[in-house]
């Protein structure tokens, strides 16, 4: 089978360390979209989209988010797969009737979270496992008929609603990408030397284990077109649209 195409839309702000976090650990065809800039795909020709983490906090008034959400939105529509990470969570969960919020704290580093065992997302991953997280929003309401998968003591960190998975925690972070973040970051020097000093080779071998999300999720996707291949030759319409785990 060839590889799944999918459209990545960046809302990194132009940090190269997403572009290149993403290339490697999505196994696709790619196609990326500068979302800050206003980049959204012409159309829905693909077999999936993720969308990157940001700055931004999805309830701001800025302009490049409107052409986002409505292109998120059409497209969920149209029955494409998604995959939203940290920013890109909070922005599905907002576009599907959820609510982001300012959680009145700040997380950041590697963190200890569990999930229910029972997602084809985290197929493989131990249910209590490390990621590295940084966020000061929540997803503080899932949307309407979303089911929780995984959380911790801050927040929810997946969700799922059909075809639309979210994961607040960042399991593309690899070591430099986590050291660049914290220095940009205002942090007492406390805080900020006690968090460089969790970056370290074996936290991130422990938290490699989370990457699995991205091989679960194009896994999910490629199952999503055998399916519909299989109606397509057999005529059966409505077993396209269904989204089994």
């Amino acid at each position: 089978m060839s590889q799944v195409r999918i459209a990545v839309l960046n809302a990194a702000h132009r940090d190269e360390n997403t572009t290149r976090n993403f290339r490697r650990e999505l196994d696709a065809s790619l196609s990326e979209f500068d979302a800050t800039a206003g980049e959204v795909p012409d159309d829905f020709d693909y077999d999936g989209a993720v969308v990157t983490g940001s700055r931004s906090s999805v309830y701001w008034d800025e302009d490049w988010m409107v052409p986002t959400k409505a292109w998120v939105a059409d497209a969920i529509d149209h029955g494409m797969p998604f995959l939203g990470v940290c920013w890109g969570h909070q922005l599905l969960a907002d576009v599907l009737g959820g609510t982001v919020e300012d959680m009145g704290a700040y997380e950041v580093g590697y963190s200890d979270i569990e999930h229910h065992g029972d997602s084809r997302l985290f197929d493989g991953i131990g249910e209590q496992f490390t990621a590295f997280t940084s966020h000061s929003d929540e997803v503080s309401e899932l949307p309407p008929g979303a089911d929780p998968l995984a959380e911790n003591r801050y927040s929810n960190h997946g969700f799922r609603k059909d075809r639309v998975f979210g994961v607040q925690f960042h399991p593309e972070y690899d070591m430099k990408t986590a050291r660049e973040l914290v220095h940009r970051k205002e942090l007492s020097d406390e805080r900020l030397d006690s968090i460089l000093g969790e970056i370290t080779d074996a936290n991130y071998r422990r938290a490699c284990e989370a990457k699995l999300v991205f091989d679960n999720f194009l896994e999910f996707v490629e199952e999503l077109q055998a399916v519909e291949v299989t109606a397509e030759t057999s005529g059966d319409v409505s077993a396209s649209l269904g989204c089994s785990d």
